[in-house]
């Protein structure tokens, strides 16, 4: 598949979908710790983030596996999940946030959110261990996602628990749309389905539970308008923002329903926009 300059191309061997070549700025981080602001610290951005909807399945998954003890969120940009779950669960959780986009961790620390600054491969942590490791939309943005796995599951208590969630390349929205979907984007180096998501994880983790979640209708609809045109990130901010403030509407709670089923449905038949796992490191 070609989208401008983006080449994707498909694993003879385990059919991963990947950008090939990568870009330096985005296989270093570079390009986050230099444009990130921009994005992650937009005022539409962060109103959405910090939206007591914004990670309302996150939470309920990741409370319905742990429920305390120490947390590292990999890739935790302005520290929102982290923030939400200090605000739900006072005194259940120890949280540590990290990084390599600098000005979101600058606000992740004045919302009291405490950070470790740098690539996540180089940190020791001082020896520290976590009961969870989450990676919210983080593995997709990684030249090399299997390294930060191994990682993960290093500085994992035994018996310690991974999140992962991830763009679903076989998603409705991507049937339907193809190279015009916006999250088929230069940011994004790889690209997974059920299956490859499993080979990728299956060798340090067991799936304790695998699903698929979200579904936008207002994207696949702009997207197939658009022709598959860029769509920046303001603009992305902003339809995160206008979609956070649906969701708090008490007047659009028959529609919340419609679209609640929508979504269960499709997450049934594997076609949600999105794929999570739960993971427990392997003995």
């Amino acid at each position: 598949m070609q989208k401008g300059e983006l080449q994707l191309v498909r694993c003879r061997r385990c059919r991963m979908i990947y950008a090939n070549p990568v870009p330096a700025e985005f296989a270093s981080g570079e390009y986050y710790d230099r444009a990130g602001g921009d994005y992650y610290l937009s005022p539409a951005k962060l109103e959405s983030d910090y939206a007591a909807v914004r990670f309302e399945r996150e939470l309920r998954l990741f409370r319905k596996h742990c429920q305390g003890g120490a947390v590292l969120d990999v890739g935790c940009s302005s520290g929102a999940f982290l923030f939400q779950l200090k605000q739900r669960f006072p005194g259940c959780y120890q949280l540590l946030g990290t990084d390599v986009s600098g000005s979101p961790l600058d606000y992740a620390e004045s919302r009291g959110v405490a950070v470790v600054r740098g690539s996540f491969l180089e940190q020791d942590f001082g020896g520290r261990q976590f009961d969870a490791v989450t990676f919210w939309a983080v593995l997709e943005h990684l030249a090399e996602p299997q390294e930060f796995l191994v990682k993960a599951a290093s500085v994992l208590k035994p018996s310690g628990l991974c999140f992962v969630l991830v763009p679903n390349m076989k998603s409705l929205a991507g049937r339907l749309l193809g190279a015009r979907y916006r999250y088929v984007y230069p940011q994004h180096l790889n690209y997974f389905t059920t299956v490859t998501l499993r080979k990728l994880v299956e060798e340090r983790f067991s799936v304790i539970e695998s699903r698929s979640t979200h579904f936008n209708p207002v994207v696949i609809w702009q997207d197939w308008r658009g022709g598959g045109r860029e769509v920046s990130n303001r603009e992305r901010a902003q339809l995160l923002q206008r979609t956070t403030a649906y969701k708090q509407k008490p007047w659009l709670r028959p529609v919340k329903a419609l679209y609640g089923l929508a979504e269960r449905t499709l997450g049934v038949l594997s076609l949600a926009d999105n794929l999570v796992v739960v993971l427990r490191i392997r003995d």
